[in-house]
C-alpha cells in the first residue's frame, strides 16, 4: 500500500511538472494587461508603455497598459492582487503600493509581500527638485532661505500623498528645518501643469517627466534628490551637496499576483531581462534619465523589503499618515 501511495504521489508530481511546463510554453496565448496604478502622463506610465511595446513584440500578443489611479496607487494594486494568478494581469508601479503605503495608510486591503510575486526591477530614476521660473530661486540654499523667511507659505506639489515625490519634500522639510506645505495631486501630470502655471512654486518629480520642460526652459531644475548628480542633468547639483546625507530616489518594478505559476514567472523574468538589455530600450531609458533595472526574482524581493524599511523610517519621521 505504501509503495502504491508513493508511486501515485510521484505520478501526480510528474503530471504537475508537465502541466507547469505546458503553461510556460503556452503563455501567453492572448493579450496581457499591465496595470499602472497612477494616471497617464507620469513617469510610471512612460516606462510602462516602453516595456509593454517591447514585451508585446517578443510575445507576439498585445500587451496593453491600463491606468487605474487612485488612493496612492492602492486601487490599481488591489485590482492586480485580486486578479487571477495566470500572468495575464501584471502591475508595473512606483514604490508606494509595494513599499510605502503599508506604513502610510491606517488600513490596507492587501499585504504587499504576500499579495505579489516579484518579477523584476524595471528602472531606477532620479528625483529632481524643480521650481516655477518666477519663483526667483536658483539653488537649494536660496529655496531654504526663502522658506525660512516665509514659514508656512510655500507650497510644494506632488503626484499624491505617500508618493516618493511627496516624501522627498517631507525629507527636505525635516532635514532643512523648514515649514513648507504639501499639496497632493491625482498624479504627476496635473501637478506639473499647476507648477508651470504658477499655482504651486516648486515640486519634486521624476526625471523622465520633468526633462522636456527643463530642457525647454519652461521650469527650472535646481537640484537632484539622489545622493549624486544625474547623467541627464550633469550641471544640476545634488541636494546632498548642500544638505549632507539627503537621498531620495524613485524606481519602477513589475510584479504579478501571488501564486502565479513558477514557469510563467520564469518566462516573464527572462523576457524582461532580455528587453532591458536591448540597445534601443537602454537608449530610450537614457534619454529619459532612467537606468534599466538589474535585479529580478528573489533579489528583487529582497530589494522591496529593504525599500520598505527605508521609506517606513521617512514616513515615521515626517508624521505623514492617511486614513
Amino acid at each position: 500500500m505504501g509503495r502504491i501511495c508513493r508511486r501515485s504521489l510521484l505520478a501526480i508530481g510528474a503530471v504537475l511538472l508537465l502541466c507547469g511546463g505546458a503553461v510556460a510554453q503556452d503563455y501567453p496565448n492572448r493579450a496581457v494587461k499591465i496595470v499602472v496604478p497612477f494616471p497617464a502622463g507620469g513617469s510610471n506610465d512612460i516606462i510602462a508603455r516602453i516595456v509593454a511595446q517591447k514585451l508585446g513584440e517578443r510575445y507576439g500578443q498585445p500587451v496593453v497598459v491600463e491606468n487605474r489611479g487612485g488612493a496612492g496607487g492602492n486601487i490599481g494594486a488591489e485590482a492586480v492582487a485580486n486578479a487571477e494568478a495566470d500572468g495575464y494581469t501584471l502591475l508595473l508601479t512606483a514604490p508606494p503600493p509595494l513599499t510605502i503605503n503599508a506604513a502610510l495608510y491606517k488600513t490596507l486591503s492587501f499585504d504587499p509581500p504576500k499579495a505579489f510575486a516579484p518579477v523584476a526591477l524595471i528602472a531606477s530614476v532620479p528625483i529632481v527638485l524643480v521650481v516655477n521660473n518666477a519663483l526667483g530661486v536658483r539653488n537649494v540654499g536660496e529655496l531654504v532661505a526663502l522658506a525660512r523667511a516665509k514659514p508656512g507659505t510655500l507650497n510644494f506639489g506632488s503626484s499624491g500623498i505617500g508618493s516618493t515625490n511627496h516624501l522627498a519634500g517631507e525629507l527636505l522639510k525635516t532635514m532643512a528645518g523648514i515649514d513648507i506645505v504639501h499639496v497632493p495631486y491625482r498624479g504627476a501630470a496635473p501637478a506639473m501643469n499647476d507648477l508651470i502655471a504658477g499655482q504651486v512654486p516648486f515640486m519634486f518629480d521624476n526625471i523622465p517627466a520633468v526633462l522636456p520642460q527643463v530642457q525647454g526652459k519652461v521650469i527650472t531644475a535646481i537640484a537632484v534628490a539622489g545622493a549624486k548628480r544625474a547623467d541627464a542633468l550633469p550641471g544640476v547639483p545634488a541636494i546632498a551637496e548642500t544638505i549632507a546625507g539627503f537621498d531620495a530616489s524613485a524606481w519602477f518594478g513589475l510584479v504579478a499576483p501571488a501564486k502565479t505559476p513558477a514557469p510563467t514567472l520564469a518566462k516573464l523574468r527572462s523576457e524582461i531581462k532580455t528587453i532591458l538589455r536591448t540597445p534601443d530600450v537602454q537608449k530610450r531609458f537614457g534619454e529619459l534619465g532612467a537606468e534599466p533595472g538589474t535585479v529580478s526574482g528573489d533579489a528583487f524581493g529582497q530589494f522591496l523589503a529593504e525599500e520598505t524599511t527605508k521609506w517606513s523610517k521617512i514616513i515615521q519621521a515626517s508624521g505623514a499618515t492617511v486614513k
